[in-house]
């Protein structure tokens, strides 16, 4: 059986499997988007990171308190490469102290861990425990705030700039912005690096000091899929709400910026959740290191790879749609050893309705070390005929 053969083959299995799945939801009466208030706002699948409805995602916003997101995530990298430990105490600094806005009531010159400062900030949303944990991490909050900006481009997120690790000011600030799909991809990035931490975010309430605060995130309350992730709120950026949930094993990310108010951020979050999930079905087309097809190598050891996807491939599909997807798969042009597992061997695309829905890399699923002199030479001779 010939390579070509081989890979479109698959695709093609893939493609019949698509379509009978659909198939049987073809009859489910389609649901509208719902209609928001909030200025903009976007709703996201985890797994694929495939938006499945947004208003205006790339128009930048202050963000408020959803920069802690930011300060969380680097806070929790620092955890993990060791830089800082949950035990390890920390001076409040006045700085820190001064900070106003949401606070979790931090006393200048006290010394606390940083368990209950990452605590302090996600669940109590306090502006001074942002502060001290960005001094903990940089050893100050200017160090931190170019940091932020770095990560942030590293996570491809192009629409996004930080001033502070709270998103707090005493007027409004269009220096320090995001956009839904960039605080949707940061939420995703955080669940994805940091599981352990994503966590804290569902802790209804914490108390420190003696006084104690609830959670912000009213969902937690309401709806029991929700655990996560942020609000933020201040004059200029209107009730904002980064949302995470998952029911029945599908994770989903929501992003409502410049709502009105507190209740409205919470219903409206509340409408898109529920209209993603009843109105997708969510589609497992491979599993991880399921070998979709096998590709020539040359100057290896082997003279094939096998191929597939690092994680499992899932798809949210509508469950009413005009017509079946399509795959098409993108190989590169040339595979020449070594390879180390997990090398990008192509692009899969699925299309919807001819409009794509997401690119998946198919990458390798083992190592193939190169080949001796001899075999090489051979390749090499083959190189020329391509």
């Amino acid at each position: 059986m010939s390579r070509r053969f081989t890979v479109f083959s698959r695709l093609f299995l893939c493609v019949s499997f698509l379509t009978a799945s659909l198939s049987a939801s073809a009859q489910v009466a389609s649901l509208p988007v719902p209609e928001l208030t909030a200025k903009a706002w976007i709703v996201m699948d985890y797994a694929s990171g495939q938006v499945l409805a947004a208003k205006d995602p790339d128009v930048r916003r202050e963000p408020a308190s959803l920069t802690k997101i930011m300060t969380t995530y680097l806070a929790a990298s620092a955890l993990r490469d060791r830089v800082l430990t949950p035990q390890q105490v920390v001076t409040i600094s006045e700085r820190a102290w001064r900070t106003m806005g949401s606070r979790s009531f931090l006393q200048v010159g006290t010394r606390i861990d940083i368990d209950t400062l990452l605590k302090g900030m996600i669940v109590q949303s306090g502006n001074d425990a942002a502060v001290a944990l960005a001094e903990a991490v940089s050893g100050s909050e200017e160090a931190f705030a170019v940091r932020m900006n770095q990560v942030a481009a590293e996570l491809g997120l192009n629409d996004t700039h930080f001033l502070n690790s709270s998103g707090f000011f005493d007027s409004a600030e269009a220096r320090h912005y995001s956009t839904p799909r960039d605080m949707a991809r940061l939420a995703q990035a955080l669940m994805r690096d940091h599981p352990e931490v994503h966590a804290v975010h569902a802790i209804k309430e914490f108390t420190h000091d003696k006084i104690r605060q609830q959670n912000r995130n009213r969902l937690l309350w309401i709806d029991p899929s929700v655990d996560g992730l942020k609000t933020g709120h201040s004059e200029n950026a209107g009730y904002c709400l980064v949302a995470t949930a998952q029911r029945n094993g599908q994770r989903l990310i929501t992003v409502v910026m410049g709502t009105a108010n507190d209740a409205t951020r919470t219903e409206e979050t509340l409408k898109l959740l529920n209209w993603a999930y009843q109105s997708h079905d969510h589609l497992q087309l491979y599993a991880k290191d399921q070998v979709v097809t096998r590709l020539n190598v040359f100057k290896g050891a082997a003279n094939v790879v096998p191929a597939g996807f690092a994680q499992a491939l899932v798809l949210p599909v509508p469950k009413v749609r005009n017509g079946n997807p399509t795959v098409s798969f993108l190989r590169e042009p040339r595979l020449i050893a070594p390879l180390a597992k997990g090398t990008k061997l192509g692009t899969m695309t699925v299309l919807l309705d001819g409009k794509p829905m997401a690119d998946y890399p198919v990458v390798a699923l083992a190592e193939v070390p190169a080949g001796g002199v001899f075999s090489r030479a051979i390749d090499t001779v083959k190189l020329w005929f391509q």
